[in-house]
């Protein structure tokens, strides 16, 4: 079995990179431990996935955005920060970008189904669903990978796509900064009474973190984050009581609150690569940077990380290059860790400021907020991080 590039992990930003390379006459697996079914047809997990304008251009661009319904789609018009009681909100929207909404909201579920869709149609990609990876070994030749049962795979090019706690990224050698939280996400689609506008709100409560990103109808993903013990605790309450209590935690802002589906639970935990790539490796999407979700980033940075490693790589073809040479490699590290170590290091810390309950902390965010909504540009910047990250 003798690959020209093998990736590792069939989660988005795997299944975009081999989306990516369509046409460029490489030959692609794709080596993921869920079975094929899985793949074609995700279980419902309940994230919903803020994709900003330019995201949703580079699933066009893939085809897989004809592959995702209309109706699993919604606009997503603005953006709001609230802190503790105060009535006070920092908007961002489109601004003078003549952009018509901020982005789309759309569920994690029907993204992945979309791009299996479109790479299970490519000629050129062979999807190795329902195994995994044994041993690898890589040299300045080429990479050759071990599979479960005995097969051994050749490729000129390895990538890991295998998630922030990638298995890949181990045997590479490769270290990463992993911090776990201690605290953990609860997200379930719900049902309100009033009109979200097409607004999505992210508010730092003393002792809590909620936020509500508007689907379609008067219908919302509500996240809401806790010490992990605590979100366990509310994850056992029937639909009618953990329907009261986000109403409660919300303190009504959108009216009585009824569970659409089940709740989710996800442990939080953030982590950056200390490098990207390696002899004849490379990692994208989570396993090079895993983001604290505050910011809806991670996604985006995921399908861009695939964006750049697939335009290098097709490039290199086109010019009868070395699709695994260093050079390319470091120069496909040094640009996305550009792109992303700002985004990752402010988000860690809004995270760390806006969670910790310490009053000269409660005084500086809120100080933070009525500063940044007096300087203009600060509020057209992030709108323009936020539609194209």
């Amino acid at each position: 079995m003798t690959h020209d590039v093998a990736i590792v992990g069939a989660g988005p930003a795997g299944l975009a990179l081999a989306a990516s390379l369509a046409g460029s006459g490489l030959r692609v697996a794709v080596i993921e431990r869920q079975p094929a079914a899985v793949l074609a047809a995700p279980p419902v997990d309940g994230r919903e996935i803020a994709l900003t304008l330019r995201s949703v251009r580079e699933l066009q661009a893939l085809g897989a955005w004809d592959h995702i319904p209309a109706e699993g789609t919604a606009p997503l018009q603005e953006a709001r920060v609230l802190n503790g009681g105060s009535p006070f909100a920092l908007a961002f929207g489109t601004g003078a970008s003549g952009e018509e909404q901020l982005g789309h909201l759309v569920s994690n579920h029907l993204i992945r189904r979309a791009l299996f869709e479109v790479v299970a149609a490519i000629p050129e990609v062979e999807i190795l669903a329902g195994r995994s990876v044994s041993a690898l070994h890589h040299d300045n030749r080429g990479v050759n990978i071990a599979l479960d049962g005995g097969a051994n795979l050749k490729a000129r090019l390895l990538v890991g796509a295998d998630s922030r706690f990638s298995w890949v990224r181990e045997q590479l050698g490769i270290g990463a900064e992993i911090n776990r939280l201690g605290r953990s996400m609860l997200v379930c689609r719900v049902e309100h009474e009033g009109d979200h506008q097409g607004v999505a709100t992210e508010w730092f409560d003393h002792g809590q973190t909620i936020a509500m990103l508007p689907l379609n109808g008067r219908r919302s993903s509500a996240v809401l984050t806790l010490p992990s013990e605590d979100i366990d605790r509310l994850a056992a309450l029937d639909t009618q009581a953990l329907g009261a209590e986000l109403t409660r935690r919300y303190e009504g802002r959108l009216g009585r609150m009824t569970l659409v589906d089940k709740a989710h639970v996800y442990p939080l935990a953030t982590t950056y690569a200390r490098h990207f790539a390696a002899r004849r490796a490379a990692l994208i999407g989570d396993a090079a940077v895993g983001m604290h979700p505050v910011t809806a980033h991670g996604f985006n940075l995921g399908l861009a990380s695939a964006r750049l490693l697939g335009k290098l790589v097709s490039d290199a073809v086109r010019h009868g290059g070395d699709i695994g040479a260093s050079l390319l490699l470091r120069r496909y590290e040094a640009t996305h860790r550009l792109a992303s170590r700002p985004i990752y290091t402010a988000t860690n810390m809004i995270v760390g400021l806006y969670t910790t309950e310490h009053p000269a902390a409660r005084a500086a965010r809120h100080a933070g907020l009525r500063a940044a909504a007096r300087l203009p540009f600060v509020s057209r910047s992030v709108s323009r991080m936020l539609m194209q990250p």
